[in-house]
Formats: C-alpha cells, sequence, structure tokens
C-alpha cells in the first residue's frame, strides 16, 4: 500500500513563493491522477491543482496563472509551485493520488502568507 509524504509549507510574504512536494512511499503500482486540494478551518476542501497521467492539467480561477503542478513519474512524486501568493492563499495544503483506483491524501501542510 502506498503513503503520502508532504513538504515544503511554511510562512512566506505576500508575493513571495512556496514549492510543495509529496511522494507516495510503499508498494506502488500505477498512479493516475494526482492534485493538491487546500482547506481552511470551517470551510471544504477545494481543488486548486490537478494533473493526469498524460499530464494534462486543471486549476481554477483562483490560482491560474500563479500555481503549477507538475508530476514526476521515476519518483512517484508530485509538486506545486506557487508564486504570487496572496493571503487567501493561507491554508492547509493537501496532495492526492489515486493509486490503483485507490484514493490516497497526504497529512496536510500548512501555507500562511503573512506580512
Amino acid at each position: 500500500q502506498g503513503q503520502l509524504v508532504e513538504s515544503g509549507g511554511g510562512l512566506v510574504q505576500p508575493g513571495g513563493s512556496l514549492r510543495l512536494s509529496c511522494a507516495a512511499t510503499g508498494t506502488i503500482f500505477s498512479i493516475y491522477t494526482m492534485a493538491w486540494y487546500r482547506q481552511n478551518p470551517g470551510k471544504q476542501r477545494e481543488l486548486v491543482a490537478s494533473i493526469s497521467t498524460g499530464g494534462s492539467t486543471y486549476y481554477p480561477d483562483s490560482v491560474k496563472g500563479r500555481f503549477t503542478i507538475s508530476r514526476d513519474n521515476a519518483k512517484n512524486t508530485v509538486y506545486l509551485q506557487m508564486s504570487s501568493l496572496k493571503p487567501e492563499d493561507t491554508a492547509v495544503y493537501y496532495c492526492y493520488m489515486n493509486i490503483g483506483y485507490t484514493d490516497y491524501w497526504g497529512q496536510g501542510t500548512q501555507v500562511t502568507v503573512s506580512s
């Protein structure tokens, strides 16, 4: 079975950048969709980026042009490059992978955008 391990969160000033990473460990067969979500207390978890096995990406308007998702299939890893960060990007970010048609979630990493 797989386990997702996230890294890269932290505190950044508005306009700054951060890169999140998420690696799948354990026995991994086929990884299909990879994605990043975020969530604030009392709010629903929202999708911020996804990438298919073929490399097709999706971003909601709130992050389009500022966030970039990428994947390294050889390393079973997904990345989220975040630029021009805004205070409203503050949230706990979760990575997601569909591995062998089973959903897996990372433990979450806090991203705080504040001066």
